[in-house]
């Protein structure tokens, strides 16, 4: 009986893998067949308005770089007073706050960022954009931290302060090496998820069809013109999302390739 129980499970675990990479592969194939028939150079040369993504990939490379300027410090720095300094009930408390914000649904973010930093302001902005995308960003940098320092072994500390260094030097030369790894890894993946969010920027910054690196103005933004471009009739607004959907994917895949392959050479 146990080994038919066995059997079982084995065959539900295998049939539900083989389900899920295979939605994965439809969606793959289907992507690479739309988004490679639809991709030209003139893409990269030219904007929007003239039939060409330069400014959105642009656009989206400048929120994305600007919220990961802001978040990835800000994230590290409450990782590591969780994790270092932290005594009390604060540390748990923040750690609450930054699990229940890591599963707060993307498109929540963007409605309270409109409240606070577009409808005061009479409009769209690349700012709140940016603001979004940080909000976003910040608490999967600071469970990252927090996560990779835990495992950095307390003989460490130990040993940095038995020969005389401060606590912040211990910290910075080597509780943060002994994590550096894995901490990158994190934050790749973090930038990767921030990279191809939609939701926050449909009320945020919203997008732009010319080029343009005014902040305080509607902002190119790639994810939000691919939402666009999907719902307009025409054949060739409908190419434009395919091509732009399979740069985009190809983007997040490769920034997480390489988080992975950080990982896997710490393991070597």
């Amino acid at each position: 009986m146990r080994l038919l129980l066995n059997k079982i499970f084995l065959a539900l675990s295998v049939t539900s893998a083989l389900i899920g990479i295979g939605f994965l592969g439809w969606i793959l194939a289907v992507l690479f067949i739309k988004g490679l028939s639809s991709l030209h150079l003139s893409l990269f040369l030219n904007d929007l308005v003239d039939g060409g993504l330069r400014n959105l990939l642009v656009g989206q490379l400048v929120l994305a770089s600007l919220a990961g300027a802001i978040g990835i410090p800000l994230g590290m720095l409450a990782g590591i007073y969780i994790r270092e300094y932290g005594r009390g009930k604060y540390p748990e408390l923040i750690r609450d706050l930054s699990d229940i914000m890591m599963s707060a649904p993307s498109i929540v973010i963007g409605a309270f960022v409109y409240a606070i930093a577009v409808a005061p302001y009479g409009g769209a902005n690349g700012f709140a954009g940016i603001l979004a995308l940080t909000i976003m960003m910040v608490p999967i940098i600071i469970n990252t931290t927090d996560s990779m320092l835990s495992l950095v072994p307390k003989e460490l500390r130990e040993a940095g302060i038995a020969l005389g260094a401060s606590k912040y030097r211990v910290i910075l030369d080597i509780v943060i090496k002994a994590a550096k790894v894995g901490i990158m890894t994190g934050i790749l993946l973090a930038f990767a998820r921030i990279a191809g969010e939609t939701a926050p920027l449909l009320f945020t910054s919203e997008t732009s069809n010319y080029f343009s690196l005014d902040l305080t103005q509607s902002f190119p933004s790639l994810t939000v013109s691919i939402y666009n471009l999907a719902n307009e009739p025409e054949e060739s607004s409908r190419d434009l999302a395919w091509a732009a959907s399979f740069i985009l994917t190809m983007m997040v895949l490769v920034i997480n390739l390489l988080g992975r392959f950080i990982t896997r050479n710490k393991h070597k």
